[in-house]
């Protein structure tokens, strides 16, 4: 696959071009993205590469398709679209494109419960934030594009997402095959890094569930700060615990079974360091303890989840004796 069929691969992207190129705020960062995504899909070593391409590939064409958000579900077609062979070969896609780490999803009627119902934290979010409608968004660790759709249904122009995971791209391009050219959600398999340095203004960037597994913070408030027009907006969503302004928690290894986690400041600590990273209006606009009711397996994702990472004998402790996942929902502005 790696070589053969990167045009293939990269056909949704160059409709992203596209709307791109006329845009002076985001067009010149058209090239990297082009090189981006050539290295990491060409000279990819996820074996299950090809695998997932050919799952999307034999999935069934139907048209015209509408996707859509009904009761916190992305929903992909109709079930009445498709025969019941053809229902077969979609369940095979999606299964063989198996974890679903976010959603939920409908695709033609079959239920995809996937392990977080990231219904419930875009219910959190979505009132607080300035309208999408119209807006040129970036959504930062992305994952496979749920919260695009979201923000598509609320009216956004179109939604760029930065994640790494090729599974994730992948599970994007399969909605993209239904609903590309009326729906514009793409989800790019690179880290924000790859556009450090490069002169882009969204109207809205959102950075969800990223800024504990960086090793500078500061660095990456700094980033995105540089991404946001004047008077634009920034959504920042990640983990805290309690504790006086300065404060933060610097994990001795791991935190809930997660290697890669290093800081974990306290909101006052956080509030600070936008402060000093130059966001204005900073508004602390939820704060919840994640539970199973929003992280857990399922049928869908097999592997460990919270309950997993929670010590048994007390669901406030993390197996290491951390404090239990506590998420914040950060929005700020700027420039004037």
């Amino acid at each position: 696959m790696m070589s053969g069929n990167y045009q293939r691969f990269c056909r949704p992207f160059q409709d992203l071009f596209d709307r791109m190129a006329p845009n002076p705020a985001v067009r010149d960062a058209i090239p990297v993205l082009e090189k981006e995504l050539r290295k990491n899909v060409i000279n990819s070593v996820n074996g299950h590469l090809p695998r997932w391409a050919e799952a999307i590939d034999q999935a069934p064409n139907t048209a015209p398709i509408r996707i859509h958000c009904e009761e916190g579900h992305v929903v992909i077609g109709g079930q009445e679209q498709l025969d019941n062979a053809e229902r077969v070969r979609l369940q095979q896609t999606l299964e063989r494109l198996s974890p679903w780490r976010k959603g939920p999803f409908r695709w033609f009627g079959i239920e995809v419960d996937t392990e977080w119902r990231s219904n419930l934290k875009w219910d959190r979010i979505a009132p607080h934030i300035t309208p999408l409608s119209g807006r040129v968004v970036l959504d930062v660790g992305c994952g496979n594009g749920y919260y695009g759709w979201r923000m598509i249904a609320d009216g956004a122009r179109w939604v760029l997402g930065l994640d790494p995971s090729i599974l994730f791209t992948m599970q994007n391009q399969l909605a993209l095959k239904y609903g590309q050219e009326a729906y514009p959600n793409y989800v790019a398999p690179m880290g924000a890094e790859a556009l450090e340095g490069i002169s882009l203004r969204f109207d809205t960037v959102f950075s969800m569930g990223v800024l504990y597994h960086r090793r500078s913070p500061m660095d990456h408030l700094l980033r995105h700060r540089e991404w946001i027009r004047d008077g634009g907006e920034f959504v920042l969503e990640t983990l805290v615990v309690d504790g006086p302004e300065g404060y933060a928690l610097v994990p001795k290894d791991r935190y809930a079974k997660m290697r890669n986690v290093w800081f974990l400041p306290s909101p006052l600590t956080l509030e600070a360091w936008m402060r000093r990273c130059g966001f204005r209006d900073i508004r602390l606009v939820d704060r919840s303890q994640t539970t199973t009711t929003e992280q857990r397996r399922t049928a869908w994702m097999r592997f460990e989840s919270l309950d997993n990472f929670l010590d048994p004998q007390d669901p406030n402790r993390t197996i290491e004796g951390y404090p239990a996942p506590e998420r914040v929902v950060f929005i700020a502005s700027v420039g004037a």
